[in-house]
């Protein structure tokens, strides 16, 4: 017969049991949850990014003094908004110079294709004669000395007439060059005016009106806004889950809506991770970058915002 204190054991190590499988299936629970939680979790997918456009920086292909400047930073302009103005005063002289020039290579050249013409045709009338005293010596009607005669004249026609042609040869020669830095003076003159090449934020401008700007120097950065651009880093076990063309989420702060991309660019080659990013999975020393493309409808994106991207958002 069992006494009180046994019962209360017997009692008290069958709670114990109880409460112990309790917990083991609790924790069982957790754990399994958890699991699916790590395999469901889209915040998995989420990388952060720095917002860029593309640089431009805008040259002065002609140097010169700066006349106008017509945008000041922080503008937005379009394709073919004309920008600045170089001084063409010194050009358009050499430009009045070489057109004079042009000229007189004009008259020259025809002064020595008249020569040419007429040695031309002194030449004709030399064989001419030649052909003639050439028979009657064959046929002994006059001394072969005179055919000599007839024959150093030829000679000399034949000379002449070389040395004509050679001159309008010269003469042309000369007009073509004339013409070719005409053709290189009016590509300064066109290019002193200063245009934007694409759509975009004007961020930096390096001078103002009256300075000098060497040939080839920059005169305003230039950043495209209707086309931005993301890089962000991916590890080698995800790389296979990405690929270009696919469609990705943007989240910025502020809007409450998500803006769409697309992969653009997928590195092939692996580098250490940046030092300035972020990336979920942050054991991995080597990762791949890749390149996502945004259509900046509305302006909403800046130049150095940050954002999240969303792979393999539905």
């Amino acid at each position: 017969m069992l006494n009180s204190f046994d019962c209360f054991h017997c009692i008290h190590t069958e709670c114990m049991g109880g409460f112990m499988k309790y917990i083991f299936k609790l924790l069982f629970f957790l754990l399994l949850l958890q699991l699916y939680y790590c395999a469901n979790n889209p915040e998995k997918n989420i990388y952060t990014g720095i917002i860029e456009g593309k640089i431009n920086q805008i040259p002065a292909l002609t140097g010169g003094k700066i006349s106008h400047l017509f945008v000041e930073e922080g503008r937005s302009v379009s394709m073919g908004d004309t920008l600045a103005l170089i001084d063409t005063t010194e050009l358009a002289l050499e430009h009045r110079q070489l057109k004079a020039t042009l000229e007189e290579i004009g008259i020259q050249k025809r002064i020595c294709q008249t020569k040419e013409n007429q040695a031309e045709s002194d030449l004709h009338y030399a064989e001419q004669e030649y052909e003639r005293m050439k028979a009657l010596v064959d046929g002994n009607v006059t001394p072969k000395q005179n055919l000599d005669q007839l024959n150093n004249q030829l000679q000399q026609a034949n000379s002449a007439f070389e040395i004509a042609r050679q001159q309008t040869q010269s003469i042309s020669a000369k007009q073509k060059q004339v013409l070719a830095q005409l053709e290189l003076l009016r590509k300064k003159i066109t290019d002193a005016i200063i245009v934007a090449p694409i759509n975009g934020l004007i961020t930096s401008r390096y001078y103002e009106p009256g300075e000098a700007v060497p040939p080839l120097q920059p005169l305003f950065e230039l950043i495209r806004n209707d086309q931005m651009e993301v890089k962000i880093y991916i590890s080698e076990n995800q790389l296979t889950s990405v690929y270009p063309g696919q469609e990705v989420r943007i989240r910025v702060d502020g809007l409450e809506i998500e803006l769409p991309g697309h992969v653009s660019w997928i590195s092939s080659k692996s580098e250490f991770t940046p030092k300035m990013i972020l990336t979920p999975d942050t054991r991995t020393s080597l990762v791949y970058a890749v390149t996502i493309s945004i259509a900046n409808t509305g302006n909403a994106l800046k130049h150095g915002m940050p954002v999240e991207v969303l792979l393999n958002a539905e």
